[in-house]
């Protein structure tokens, strides 16, 4: 099936309504529906049926999938004004209902809607982000101890410029704290106060074709009308009020006017952060040159503005490649990912993932812990000191939850855990993770648990742009069910460490490709 024969979904959140006495982002908040007329217009031309469907809450989503006939989802909900965050969790639930959803999933979305969040992967994997604070709701900007200089001040979560003006640059002193109360009075959130970071900003759009992330043309935005003194920043006025000097004087460059150097570390720190943060589809990366010349990556936008007059239809066109090729890429990187998903639901051999029980699985919560460390002990495969480590890991994932490194789920029997998987990133690669732990209690085995916890474990690690998973284990003929196990869910040995754990117990190394 083609893309342009796929019906078609469109969602969107229906904009808020001005109410007396309430302050909203509402120029912001209405954008979407140009970008809804956009898209119907394009999936009309392609030939793809289409219906709109508006959200006004996430709890109208459920319902309207499970009545919705169609297979693909093209996701163009932004944010609801009770909870904005809600916004980030349509992907999996359209996943969860069997459909296809355009752009960046879950995971993506709510790792780059926190800017701080964002800001300490990114400078992990060595890009560089502008130094700064976490000021807590309740608390000053004098709490920030920061050294002399020019800052920024924004809300942690937000989009679209919200809660920024010519008044977020400021200096340390009495202008940052009052910067930081209204963030924290706007918005009820903390308020991220960063470094302000030269004077030139650019934005890269960049777009996944199949297999192929293409980095479209750099743009720079042109403030050269702007008079000494006024920031040289994008503010919500820049963006969304056509009658203001802001808006009439930051028009777009494309493409930047930058050497062959910095062109190309622009690009490299582009598609670190793409990769790093696990994008599809779509994203747009948003960059400052410092002093010297180099990129500062401010932050990645996982759900661009695709409006027709915005940068990143800007930069299609400079690409030569039209709208409707766009919208047609969209649906056939969602088609895919959506064979994917019902070729994974086959296990080696040809049984069917329906043949793996539907059981309960959910996240650990701190009063599982003694039912795992029990189920592991039972198992009688682990030694003392491995039962340490696994305590020592458990203990971690449960103090961190879902923002830690290692992600920990159960699985229940008859209202009871019996099974438990705890895998995370491998560090210092791009798209590996570790199968830390599986383990299922002795008088539970045999029922599918330990096939249904895998699968649920490739899935979340898919969706977060996992593309190896890796186990490890021993080669002690006691582990032989073991090896059996990894390797009837589509695992293949790729080495072995002869005499690792002691002389005789060889390591295996088993490994498996997501996608």
């Amino acid at each position: 099936m083609t893309a342009t024969q796929e019906n078609v979904l469109l969602l969107y959140n229906i904009p808020r309504e001005s109410r007396a006495g309430e302050q909203t982002f509402l120029e912001s908040d209405a954008g979407v529906l140009e970008e809804v007329g956009a898209v119907a217009e394009s999936l009309a031309r392609l030939g793809a049926p289409c219906r709109t469907q508006g959200l006004r809450y996430l709890s109208d989503l459920p319902g309207i999938l499970t009545a919705s006939h169609e297979r693909i989802v093209f996701n163009l909900v932004e944010g609801f004004h009770a909870h904005p965050k809600d916004a980030n969790l349509v992907p999996a639930m359209c996943r969860a209902s069997g459909k296809g959803c355009t752009g960046n999933n879950t995971p993506c979305l709510i790792t780059t809607f926190d800017k701080w969040q964002t800001k300490k992967i990114l400078e992990a994997v060595g890009l560089a982000c502008p130094s700064g604070r976490i000021i807590p709701a309740g608390r000053d900007g004098s709490a920030a101890a920061l050294p002399p200089g020019t800052y920024i001040v924004k809300p942690v979560c937000s989009s679209a410029s919200e809660g920024i003006d010519s008044g977020s640059v400021v200096t340390s002193g009495v202008a940052l704290r009052e910067a930081v109360q209204r963030i924290h009075s706007r918005f009820g959130q903390p308020a991220l106060v960063e470094r302000f970071v030269g004077r030139r900003e650019l934005n890269v759009s960049l777009l996944q074709e199949g297999d192929e992330v293409r980095v479209l043309a750099i743009a720079e935005i042109d403030f050269s009308a702007f008079e000494p003194g006024r920031p040289r920043i994008v503010d919500y006025a820049a963006k969304w009020l056509p009658e203001t000097f802001e808006y009439q004087n930051t028009p777009r460059m494309i493409p930047a006017p930058l050497s062959p150097r910095q062109t190309e570390r622009v690009r490299q720190a582009a598609l670190t952060a793409w990769h790093t943060l696990g994008c599809h589809d779509y994203a747009r990366v948003d960059l400052r040159l410092d002093e010297r010349g180099r990129p500062v990556v401010l932050e990645l936008n996982a759900n661009p503005d695709i409006s027709p007059g915005g940068g990143f239809a800007a930069a299609l066109a400079w690409a030569g490649i039209s709208y409707d090729r766009f919208v047609a890429t969209l649906l056939r990187n969602t088609q895919a990912r959506l064979e994917r998903d019902h070729q994974a639901r086959c296990v080696p051999g040809g049984r069917p993932l329906r043949d793996v029980p539907q059981v309960p699985i959910r996240w650990s919560h701190p009063g599982d812990r003694a039912a795992i460390l029990d189920l592991l002990a039972e198992t009688r495969f682990f030694r003392d000191d491995e039962l340490d480590v696994a305590r020592e890991v458990l203990d971690d994932a449960l103090a961190q939850g879902e923002s830690g490194h290692y992600q920990s789920f159960v699985v229940e029997h008859d209202g009871a855990v019996a099974g438990w998987v705890c895998y995370g990133p491998t560090p210092c690669t791009l798209g590996t993770w570790d199968i830390y732990w599986i383990a299922v209690a002795p008088h539970c085995q045999s029922r599918g648990l330990g096939a249904a916890l895998m699968r649920h474990a490739e899935r979340l690690i898919r969706g977060r742009g996992g593309r190896l998973a890796v186990a490890e284990t021993t080669g002690r003929d006691d582990y032989l069910p073991t090896r059996r196990f990894y390797m009837n869910q589509g695992y293949v040995e790729a080495s072995r460490v002869r005499d690792f754990y002691s002389p005789g117990d060889d390591k295996v190394i088993y490994v498996k490709t997501l996608r």
